[in-house]
């Protein structure tokens, strides 16, 4: 059996006597589409807080490709391949589509990245795969617009494109559809079901079709812990997720 790329033990995130995560242990395998289900509060986020390294853990163990990471850093986890979207997006609202796609890459430069003296055709390879991106996210027409006149599901857009010019091994999405409109939720599904041939991607969503149609492995979580996992099919068919999630009679 393949070795899981990102895998947790007994995970768990404690506010005093609240556990916002509460014993978790997650396997991810790589190539897949894994997503994370649940009500509002069910400790989705916090999960992926603690993965990212934004929440210190109160007990467990976070293993990235076999390697101890529990203790290390956010920027850290991102050097050894992992990249997040959240639920907010973050861009540089002022800068270019296309600006904001380059500057991504550049960032896989590391302390390279800082030689803003140089001139801009030294990055060009950067520059090739700003250029790359925009196609892939159909904004090819909005590249020299800047970010913050997008609508809303083409900044979601973007903010996904730019995680992915870090061209992580492990990429994390926090509810990529949120606020997006009917027009632009095809577009973002079929990225993310194309990043799934590339990448290992960690999916928190909220819209059951979506992650119905396109995830390999579904998690359901409740309380901040696991209630069920499997395939989309297991997923469905189980009494207490058709009851407590898809609003179906058991």
């Amino acid at each position: 059996m393949t070795s899981p790329l990102l895998e947790t033990r007994d995970l768990t995130l404690a506010y005093g006597a609240f556990h916002a995560v509460d014993g978790v242990g997650l396997c991810i395998q790589p190539g897949t589409i894994h997503s994370v289900i649940g009500p509002n509060g069910a400790g989705k986020t916090s999960l992926f807080h603690c993965l990212t390294g934004e929440r210190r853990i109160s007990g467990g163990q976070i293993l990235f490709d076999g390697r101890d990471i529990t203790r290390r850093p956010a920027h850290g986890r991102v050097a050894l391949g992992m990249a997040r979207s959240f639920q907010i997006t973050s861009l540089f609202q002022n800068l270019s589509v296309r600006e904001n796609l380059r500057l991504a890459a550049q960032g896989t430069a590391g302390w390279r990245a800082l030689d803003f003296w140089r001139r801009l055709d030294s990055h060009r390879r950067h520059a090739a795969t700003a250029d790359e991106m925009l196609e892939r996210l159909a904004l090819s027409a909005r590249a020299e617009l800047p970010a913050g006149t997008l609508s809303h599901g083409q900044q979601r857009i973007l903010e996904v494109g730019m995680a992915i010019c870090a061209r992580p091994r492990l990429l994390l999405l926090d509810e990529p559809t949120s606020g997006m409109g009917v027009d632009d939720i095809p577009t973002m599904t079929r990225l993310i079901a194309e990043l799934g041939r590339d990448h290992t991607v960690l999916l928190i969503e909220h819209n059951m079709s979506i992650v119905m149609s396109i995830s390999d492995t579904i998690t359901v979580m409740n309380r901040g812990q696991i209630l069920v996992e499997g395939t989309p099919q297991a997923v469905r068919e189980d009494a207490r997720v058709r009851t407590a999630y898809l609003g179906e009679a058991a």
